[in-house]
């Protein structure tokens, strides 16, 4: 063959990574959300001693908890995929989430621990009030500053290889309407708690678990849009450990939800199904071993 004819085969475009200054953002945030874990699922009873705010009924305490499980379970192992694209969802999932849990905290200064109604509470529940606030204003400021450099990175997005199921991305896409229409609502509105959500929710609990539901929502709505099951798969665990955790949330208190209201069973019904198309993504997502070799 003549040597003019031959073709090198072209190399392999790099995937974009995680930016140094993003995993340690990640990192950061694993460690709180881990520390929010403790105070509101483990603790749910105690909030009045050991939290920011004091949260009632504590049912609403142990549901917030179980957002930060799943935040947490994102944030790890978003950790250990160096590939931004397979980051991307999961990284705007927590951004929805601060930018709305500080708009929430906000708007109910008057409720945290150092306010001076609580002057003579305990140092430990004032301490944290004053760490949520901090957290709240750096966290979300310090993902808008990066995000833009993170996207120039140099590098490209990996091809989609694994096509998520048409039926999936329907659940999914069904399930985003939901979350993200019962979420603006109770942002917008915490009286309509009253009949959107199955126990009593005070305005700044409304608007916090708001917050849960509009990021689980926008994550859910980018999982059906992308339609890849490799860049689904990190979310999904989270998504699968989040309705698992609130149905444990909702055993352990389940005097408390009004089981006599429509809201209960479509709040039931849509953590099944939360369950049931996380567990679904995660099945059938490419195992991380896979995931290595392609990325």
């Amino acid at each position: 063959m003549d040597a003019s004819t031959t073709r090198t085969p072209e190399p392999t475009a790099r995937a974009r990574e995680l930016l140094p200054a993003m995993r340690l953002l990640l990192a950061a945030f694993s460690l709180l959300t881990a520390m929010a874990v403790v105070a509101l699922f483990v603790l749910a009873e105690q909030t009045d001693e050991t939290f920011a705010w004091t949260i009632q009924p504590p049912l609403t305490a142990a549901f917030l908890g179980a957002g930060y499980a799943a935040g947490c379970v994102l944030v790890a192992l978003s950790l250990r995929d160096a590939v931004w694209a397979r980051t991307r969802v999961p990284l705007l999932t927590i951004l929805v989430f601060v930018v709305l849990t500080l708009a929430a905290t906000l708007l109910h200064l008057d409720r945290f621990h150092f306010s001076a109604e609580f002057a003579a509470g305990p140092a430990i529940a004032r301490a944290a009030a004053w760490f949520w606030l901090a957290v709240y204003v750096v966290v979300p400021l310090a993902m808008l500053a990066l995000l833009l450099p993170q996207e120039r990175a140099p590098g490209t997005d990996p091809p989609a290889r694994a096509p998520v199921p048409a039926v999936l991305r329907g659940l999914l896409g069904a399930e985003s309407v939901l979350l993200t229409a019962v979420g603006a609502a109770l942002f917008a509105a915490p009286s309509t708690a009253t009949t959107l959500w199955p126990w009593p929710l005070t305005p700044l609990t409304a608007r916090v678990v708001a917050a849960w539901l509009v990021a689980f929502g926008v994550a859910t709505a980018l999982a059906a849009i992308a339609g890849d099951l490799e860049r689904l798969r990190t979310a999904a665990i989270a998504y699968t450990v989040f309705g698992v955790l609130v149905a444990v949330a909702v055993a352990r208190f389940a005097g408390t939800v009004e089981w006599g209201e429509p809201a209960a069973w479509v709040f039931a019904v849509a953590v099944v199904a939360v369950v049931g198309t996380g567990a679904a993504g995660w099945r059938l997502a490419p195992t991380p071993e896979g995931r290595r070799r392609h990325g």
